[in-house]
């Protein structure tokens, strides 16, 4: 056999198992995928998968395990194969996706989807995934509880208005929905509480954050969660991958010459990061002359809004992304980023 110059674990995650592909790269750049396996997403299950891998390889090579950052639930395996000491690379899905499509694959399973993974950590330069700091890890749960207590509040309050437009409205219903807005309302309260005295405690982040709330529209919210849903942007490298990452980036569907769809937001990213661009983008666009310029062309072109929204959306994700890392304050009256003095 050919001298081993590297073998990767390439895992499709799925929020109740784990299919895996293994495969190695000889001294002649062969690569050669060779073995296949499904585990349970669960601690046992990872047990399992490492004992499988540390059987199959090679023991003087370093093995990686790459996988794709699918929402949460690949977060559990990350956690535990950095812990056991394990090389880890995890991947933007729209990187996997597009390299998916230049290979000859008719059929897109998972098991199809774990080889083109272990395919791509053979053929690129990887680099180690680092676990997150404690601090964005902190701040993403809290972040995330608030939003599901605002969708929560939201379907209450519709169930609320639907209960007293009744002609015969039940007051017990109504006294207990209230109750449970109330409630809600209170638990908002020490969640942003509890935002506000994290990053107090970090003198460096609540700096960055004040450098990113001076771009027009954006709050520290919006700004706390484009930190923790990036990890302070640790897996980014430029701003056209931070669109894809949160969906904001446009696909369009072709097929030969005569089959073409509308453009359309992919949407195959992170909705938290995504959602939290909305209504500062709204706010840009109605007290910002430069953002609201922009979405007026493209309106007067197209005449579609909410496609022009999205445009500002990206342009003040993209700023957030620039403003963070190089270090420089939103300058409104030269509508450029000016060192802050």
């Amino acid at each position: 056999m050919a001298e081993i110059v590297k073998q990767v674990v390439g895992i499709d995650v799925a929020q109740n198992e784990l299919v895996v592909s293994l495969g190695r790269m000889n001294h002649d750049t062969g690569v050669d995928i060779y073995a296949y396996k499904i585990f349970a997403n669960t601690v046992a299950g990872f047990g399992s998968l490492t004992s499988w891998a540390e059987k199959k390889t090679v023991k003087d090579i370093k093995v990686r395990y790459v996988m794709e950052a699918t929402g949460v639930y690949h977060e559990h395996l990350a956690y535990y194969l950095s812990d056991q000491g394990k090389q880890i690379s995890i991947v933007l899905p729209n990187k996997i996706s597009n390299y998916f499509r230049t290979l000859d694959v008719r059929t897109i399973t998972d098991k199809t989807a774990s080889q083109a993974i272990c395919q791509f950590g053979l053929e690129r330069k990887l680099e180690d995934w680092l676990q997150p700091k404690k601090i964005f890890r902190h701040l993403k749960q809290l972040t995330r509880e608030r939003d599901q207590l605002i969708t929560d509040r939201t379907a209450l309050k519709n169930q609320l208005h639907a209960e007293m437009a009744e002609k015969f409205p039940n007051q017990s219903s109504i006294k207990r929905i209230s109750k449970r807005i109330q409630l809600i309302n209170k638990q908002e309260l020490e969640i942003e509480t509890d935002l506000s005295k994290t990053v107090k405690e970090d003198a460096e982040l609540a700096r960055k954050i004040d450098l990113i709330t001076s771009i027009p529209g954006v709050g520290k919210l919006t700004a706390i969660i484009a930190l923790a849903e990036t990890n302070g942007f640790e897996l980014i490298k430029n701003k056209k991958q931070l669109i894809s990452y949160s969906g904001l980036d446009v696909r369009v569907k072709e097929s030969g010459t005569s089959v073409k769809g509308k453009p359309k937001i992919s949407k195959r990213g992170n909705r938290h990061l995504r959602k939290a661009m909305h209504m500062p983008a709204i706010t840009a666009i109605r007290h910002n002359a430069n953002h609201k310029a922009i979405f007026v062309r493209l309106v007067s072109k197209h005449g579609i809004k909410m496609k022009a929204v999205v445009a500002v959306q990206k342009k003040i994700l993209g700023l957030i992304y620039t403003i963070y890392k190089t270090d420089k304050r939103f300058d409104i009256d030269y509508n450029k980023i000016a060192i802050e003095r």
